[in-house]
């Protein structure tokens, strides 16, 4: 009885708990493999010209975008400074005394003045019959097929309006702007002052100015009030624009 009751008594053994197997085909939380270290495949090294080229062209390409955003922004604020400064110009009336009231010429038909030369002539006739300068001088040579020249044309229309022959002179070379300021120049090297009063339409007077004073002519600027080509109209645009232009290459020596 003792034993049994020893056996009954005694806590029953427990099988010992075996942990299971490691499969070691089967990769591990966290590994890259099968119980294997990972393996890391790298690429060639690239070849230091290659790596130069591209770094080259890729700094390059850089600088030329700048440089151009840089261009870009430089032309806008010269033409716009341009722009305004024309604008500035055709609407100031710097009219004073001078030696000799300049006009300069354009389109004729025939011997008489067309109507923007008209305007620019009947302006420097009330000047002069102010009393700011003791002659005119009209400006504009022959265009292809003309029988007379531009400073011809107003020269006698002039005389037509009660001008005194002997107060007006003709510079009737000059094919564009600069060669007429050129025959100005020449013509008022004697006088006393070689001051002139510009006569054209408003939108011409700035690049008239800076011939002059290339020239060595002390000049100031009257622009034509009644002429065809409005103030702040599209057309005075269109030559302004057209002035920017000129005084660019004029300023560069281009024309």
């Amino acid at each position: 009885m003792q034993r049994s009751d020893a056996l009954r008594a005694a806590p029953s053994a427990t099988p010992p708990v075996m942990p299971p197997a490691v499969d070691p085909s089967r990769s591990a939380p966290g590994s890259f493999g099968a119980g294997r270290p990972p393996t890391i495949e790298l690429e060639p090294p690239e070849p230091r010209g290659r790596r130069w080229r591209r770094s080259f062209w890729s700094e390059a390409w850089r600088w030329l975008l700048v440089g151009a955003l840089f261009l870009g922004g430089a032309a806008i604020v010269i033409v716009g400074g341009l722009l305004a400064a024309i604008y500035w110009q055709a609407r100031t009336d710097q009219a004073r005394p001078a030696d000799a009231i300049v006009v300069l010429g354009t389109a004729q038909w025939n011997g008489r003045p067309g109507p923007t030369l008209q305007a620019r002539l009947d302006h420097g006739l009330a000047l002069y019959r102010a009393g700011l300068a003791p002659e005119i001088i009209v400006t504009g040579g022959r265009q292809p097929g003309d029988q007379f020249t531009e400073a011809e044309a107003g020269r006698d229309y002039l005389i037509g309006q009660g001008v005194d022959p002997a107060a007006i002179r003709l510079e009737n070379e000059g094919h564009d702007s600069w060669q007429s300021m050129q025959g100005v120049a020449a013509m008022l090297a004697d006088s006393p002052h070689r001051s002139a009063v510009l006569v054209s339409d408003g939108f011409h007077l700035l690049r008239l100015k800076l011939m002059a004073r290339d020239l060595g002519l002390t000049a100031w600027a009257s622009p034509v009030v009644d002429s065809p080509i409005r103030p702040g109209g599209p057309v005075e645009f269109s030559y302004a624009i057209r002035e920017v232009g000129g005084i660019l290459a004029h300023v560069l020596g281009l024309g």
